[in-house]
Formats: structure tokens, sequence, C-alpha cells
């Protein structure tokens, strides 16, 4: 498939254009009446919808993060890691421009759970690095990054953390106007980007019936980089020398997407019942030979040739529906949702291995009454995946998972101090293909326990403070894998008799908002028993290390600090800067080793080999330290920012990992608003990325040493409220 995508008219960029038109005959409010998506919004005093009883961030006794309004506007990016990354405590994957997953705290993966307005994204980005997160993050009105366990709320699968993206697909209330909606077009220089989006919401006459449409459409070529696609360090271990050929351009490195959506509300004064329909593909390739066959894990494949690149396509249904007052209880909320995925890698034009997850979950939350004192929450979840891989790079086989929980949460407010409890139960069973050759069907009980206290000695003053009790049931994919996986550039080996992993976890904050000033810092610490990673055997098998998914206990300290001041409000404008940082240290315990059989197919007979692996030091791919500062400046009709963020170096690394050196990314943005008298929104607006034009290599990422993040970017848009 070429890297430049025939060029066409999407059916994003021409609604978007014909947006005014349908506007212009439709009853306006006046501006006063009106909120707009890109308003300034204090994010501290926004609802946090990730979790049952309602409250802004500030509010929580558990730590969180919001992005909304235009401050979420500036973040949008071609992944859901890129658009979180700038965020105190949270960084991105990075496996090539259409891919990105976020990091918070260190965790990745299969801990940290990627959901859309409380259900499951449905997609497979768990189980391999390669691939993508289905959520579009510029169709979304809010993103919230819970930081710490959210288990209670997530079950399992969210044991470091969760990312909940609002989108309003399906409509819970009437819209404050017949029709009203948001358009974006935008084109940027680094990739040759073009986007086109559009949103509507309406509600009928009768102002019972509300409708949702989004569509949404994206491509990029080749991205432009700083040097060379490989490191210096990569060459001169290959022995070879730079060529000003392949300067400047990151091969194989093109994004396509489509999205979009539909979705009916009915709504009542006591509550509503909705469905919707969505659908999300996405063409990507994967730069940097990441994903080569038989040759080194350098060598670069090329999108016109050779180069793998990935089809994604996920047809999504959904049902939603809440009632109030019932009875004993405040509210009651269902979510149920199907999703159908498919995930194709191709090589060339060569299908080579295909990805089926078929979903379903289902989520009931009742919200009671006062009960001795405490506002409270139960609730229930379930779901069902069924999973199947086909293909040279299957090294999962197919399984059937089932998981079931069931959890409670509580508030109360005891004179100054508000406090939080929580407990959550869950079943886990996962029934692999084959378990005869492979291993045996396992089940599992998790129990997470949580407590979190608030307390303002003073006004400005707030002091938190949390203990978790978490447990993750391990995932098929560290119970079964068995193969050569391309993306890591490795034979993984799964241990069919991990146990349950548990995270305890202690958290104090402190949060100060007096006047133009507000800061807050938290540390915390986690202990985990029984913490699974992929360990590196030193052995070697098809030319490839050899991983094998392996327990031991682990130990993560970390901190995060953010700062803000509303220096100056005069007529040059009003003026803020914002600092912030954090850091995250992980380690294995202890220093002992243990011997490990396993099987392995090598030169067509079967044998056993057996591996010592260190039990202690660092653990691998784990985000560096940071500090960042950001101006912004806002005058009428205009705003602007300019930031910069600093990624140390990061040489504590576990055994057989190489060092990544420190970079500094500097951004900017420059926003023209205009309000007509009829209510409208008009913006244009300039960002810039890398704008010292750096090479920047993530720790996180596999391809770290083969493929750069862009070079200098500048992207152009404009932006139509209504």
């Amino acid at each position: 498939m070429p890297a430049r995508l025939p060029a066409r008219l999407p059916l994003a960029i021409a609604l978007a254009l014909t947006l005014p038109a349908v506007h212009a005959a439709a009853p306006q409010q006046s501006q006063a009446e009106q909120e707009h998506e890109h308003d300034a919004v204090d994010l501290d005093a926004v609802v946090v919808k990730a979790t049952p009883l309602a409250g802004t961030a500030e509010d929580l006794t558990r730590p969180v993060e919001v992005l909304t309004g235009e401050k979420l506007d500036e973040a949008k990016a071609n992944s859901l890691g890129e658009t979180v990354n700038k965020l105190p405590g949270v960084q991105s994957s990075y496996f090539g421009p259409g891919v990105g997953r976020p990091i918070i705290r260190g965790f990745d993966g299969a801990r940290v759970q990627v959901v859309s307005d409380g259900l499951g994204s449905g997609d497979v980005s768990t189980v391999s690095v390669d691939h993508a997160v289905s959520i579009e993050p510029f169709l979304a009105d809010q993103i919230e990054v819970l930081k710490g366990p959210a288990t209670l709320l997530y079950g399992s699968g969210a044991i470091g953390g969760a990312v909940n993206v609002v989108d309003g697909r399906v409509p819970t209330a009437a819209t404050a106007q017949p029709l009203q909606g948001r358009a974006e077009l935008r084109t940027g220089s680094v990739n040759d980007e073009k986007t086109g989006m559009v949103r509507l919401d309406g509600t009928s006459a009768s102002g019972h019936m509300v409708f949702h449409f989004d569509a949404l459409h994206r491509e990029t070529g080749d991205y432009d980089i700083p040097g060379h696609a490989e490191s210096a360090r990569l060459m001169a271990e290959h022995g070879e020398q730079p060529d000003p050929a392949d300067e400047g351009l990151m091969p194989n490195s093109f994004v396509r997407t489509d999205s979009g959506a539909l979705g009916v509300s009915w709504v009542g004064a006591r509550g509503f019942v909705g469905m919707g329909y969505s659908l999300f593909n996405s063409r990507y390739g994967i730069p940097g030979g990441g994903h080569a066959h038989g040759g080194e894990a350098g060598e670069e494949g090329d999108a016109h040739g050779d180069g793998v690149n990935i089809g994604m396509d996920q047809r999504r249904t959904e049902l939603r529906a809440g009632l109030d007052e019932v009875g004993p209880f405040q509210s009651l909320r269902a979510k149920v949702a199907r999703t159908e995925y498919t995930h194709t890698e191709y090589e060339g034009d060569a299908v080579g291995t295909v990805f089926d997850n078929d979903s379903t979950e289902a989520r009931f939350e009742l919200v009671h009454r006062p009960l001795a004192g405490w506002n409270g929450a139960l609730g229930l979840q379930w779901g069902q995946r069924e999973f199947v891989a086909i293909g040279d790079e299957a090294f999962v086989p197919g399984s059937t998972s089932r998981d079931a929980g069931l959890f409670w949460i509580g508030q109360r407010d005891v004179g100054p101090l508000k406090l939080e409890v929580g407990a959550r139960h869950d079943r886990n069973r996962v029934d692999v293909d084959d378990a005869v050759a492979i291993g045996p069907d396992r089940e599992f009980d998790t129990t997470s326990l949580s407590a979190g206290l608030k307390w303002e000695p003073i006004d400005p003053v707030h002091v938190m403070f949390g203990l978790d009790r978490a447990q993750r049931a391990p995932s098929a994919e560290e119970l079964y894998s068995s193969g050569l996986h391309v993306a890591t550039a490795s034979f993984e080996m799964g241990s069919p008799t991990l146990d349950v992993e548990t995270a305890n976890r202690a958290e104090l904050g402190i949060h100060w908002h007096q006047g133009p000033f507000k800061a807050s810092v938290s540390v915390y610490h986690v202990r985990f028993d029984d913490y699974i990673y992929l360990a590196d055997t030193g052995l070697v098998e098809h030319e490839v290390p050899v991983r094998l998914w392996t327990q031991g206990d682990a130990r993560f300290n970390g901190a995060e600090a953010e700062a803000s001041w509303a220096f100056a409000d005069n007529a040059s404008g009003q003026w803020d800067l914002r600092v912030f940082g954090d850091v995250v240290r992980a380690t294995l315990a202890g220093h002992d080793t243990r011997e490990v059989a396993f099987p392995l197919e090598h030169e067509g007979e079967l044998e056993t080999l057996v591996a010592e692996l260190p039990r202690g030091g660092n653990l691998p791919r784990i985000a560096p330290s940071r500090a960042g500062a950001e101006l912004r400046w806002e005058r009428g009709p205009w705003r602007a920012s300019l930031g910069a963020v600093r990624y140390a170096k990061q040489d504590r690394v576990a055994a057989h990992e190489l060092p990544t050196d420190g970079y500094t990314l500097v951004d900017a943005h420059v926003a023209w608003h205009l309000d007509t008298a009829a209510g409208n929104g008009l913006e244009l607006f300039v960002d810039g990325s890398n704008l010292l034009d750096e090479e920047a290599r993530p720790h996180t990422s596999f391809l770290k040493e083969m493929a750069p993040l862009s070079g200098r970017g500048v992207v152009v848009g404009v932006r139509a409220f209504f």
C-alpha cells in the first residue's frame, strides 16, 4: 500500500463545508445564552464522569486529571496516548504515529484500562505494542485520567489506572439548542496531514428525541525527521555509515483513519433510553522495520513494497438507559456494548496475520440514597471476549475470556474530613483453544479494596491520603503466548501457571489553591506481590531473544507536582505560567535467581531449555523523569501559549536494555476566535510542535533505536462552533 494515499474528498470535510448553510436555517440563541466547547474551563471544576458518584476533579479523594475545552483542542493528536502525554504522571507508548497508548505512572498495556463513556474500547491494543487503541480523541468532549488503581470501577485491567473518553455518542439529555455542533479542518506540514471532522447534536421540537452524529477523516504521509531513522548507536553496532539519501524522512509511517457514529435517544423528565452505532477504520504503516520479517530488527520496510502495514476495522453497537428516583435509589444507569473488531497485518499487499476480537460488555450502576450517613453506589459489570489469531504471527492462541464483577463505593463527610471506601470482587475465566497442548483453562478470583481521605486543615489547602489493595488476573497473552512476536523482535513464551498479581498502594497528596496561585504535589509507593513481567532469558531462538512471562515482587516509587500562577491581568492581557514534573522508579525486589524450564521448537525438535532469570534490578521501558513549563496569554479574541518539556536521560535500565538520551520538546499554539451576534463561533489556529527539531527517541518505545518522533511541524486549521 503506498505511503501517499489517493486524495479524495472525504465525507467529513464535505459535511464540514456545508454546515454553515445547515445552521443558518436553525433557530439561534444569543451569545450570552450559549456555551461553546472552546470556552476556557476551570478543569478542577469539571464533573468527572468516570465514577458513578458525581464530583469534580478537586472534590474526589482519588487523583484524576481532566482535559476538556480549549485545553483538549490544543492537546488533540493522532493517538490517545499522545493526546494525554503532557498531563503530570502520564506519558505515551510509541510504535509509529498510528499507535500510542497511555502510560500512567510507569504502568501500561494490560494494567491501564481505556474506556469509552465507561465501557471498554473492545480492541486488542493490550495484546501487542503495535496494536492501536480504537478510540478517536478528536471526537472527544472530555478525557479523564484516573491515576492509581481504578480496579473498583473497571476491574482487573485497571490496576495501574484508567482513561475514560467521554464522547456523548449516545445522548443522555436534551441539547441547549435544536441544532448545535462543531466542525474542524486542519492541515499539517511534518506529514502532509489532512484532517476533517464534524459533529452535530440536536433535539426535536417535543424535546424528547435527541440525536448525535459525528464523522472524521484523516490521512497523513510519511513524517519528516531531523536526522536518520536508525540511531547512531544502532548504525555503529551494525558497522553502517549514515547515508545522506536516507536522511529526513521516516519511511512507512503513513496513517489513514475514518471514524463515525450515529446515536438516538428518548429523553424524559426522569430518565432516558438510547442506542448508538459507531465505526472505526484505520490503516497505518509500521515504521523503522519494527515488524520486519526474516531480517534484522532494524531493517527498514517500504510502504511501496514489502513494508508492513496494519488495517483495523471496528463496528460497535451500544444501548444505554438511565432512570432517576427509583425507590431507595437516586438513579439507575445501564450500559451494554457489542463490539466486532478485526485487525489485519499486511506484508506489502499480502495478508500476514488476522486478529478477530468480538466482545460484549454490560455495566449497571445504582446510586443509593444516604444510608447510615454514607452516599454510595452499587455496580455490576460483566464481559466476554472471543479472541482468534490466524497467520504467521499468531503467537497467542485463540481464547474466550469471561469477567464478572460486583462493587460498592461509598462517601461521607465527618467534620473536616471526607471519606471514601470501596470494595470489588471479580471472577475471571480464560478458556484457551487446544488447552491440552498449550496449557489448562484458568479461573481466577480477585478482590480489591480502597480507602481514601481528604482533609482541609485550612481553607486553601487540601490533604489527600489513599490506601489501595488491588488485584489483577493474568491475561490470555501472559498465560499462553508461544511463538515469534515480530513487533517486539522476540520469541515470547507464556506461563500457564501464573498467579494473581496484587498491588498495595499508599499515596499522599497536597493541593493548595489561593487567589492566582495553584499547586499540587503527590508521592506514592506501590508494592507488588507476584508482579507479571516479560523477562529476557538470555537465550536465543529463531535468531531473536527468548522472553518469558514470569512473576516476581516489584516496587514502584514516584512523585509528581504541578503549579500555576495567573501573574497578570491588565491591558496587555491575561498571563498564566504553569510548571510540572514527574518521576517514577520501578524495580524488582530481591536478587535471587530461579530456573525455568519450558519447551521450544529448535531445529525441528522439541527441547527443554533452562534459563536463570534475575529477580532484581530495574524494570524495562519505564518512563523517564520530566520537567515542563508553559506560558499562556489571552487578550480579547486572541490566545497563545509557548511550552517546553524536558525528558531526562533514562539510564536506570533493565538487563539487556540500552539507556536513552534525554531531549527537549518545544511547542506553541496561537488562536484567534470570533463570536457572531447569532451565537456562532469561528476559530483560526496555528499549532507548532518540536520547534527545535530535536531527535527524540522515547524510552517507552520498542522502536526507539529505529524510529524517532517526528521533527518540526506546523498545523494550520479552522474550527467552527454553532
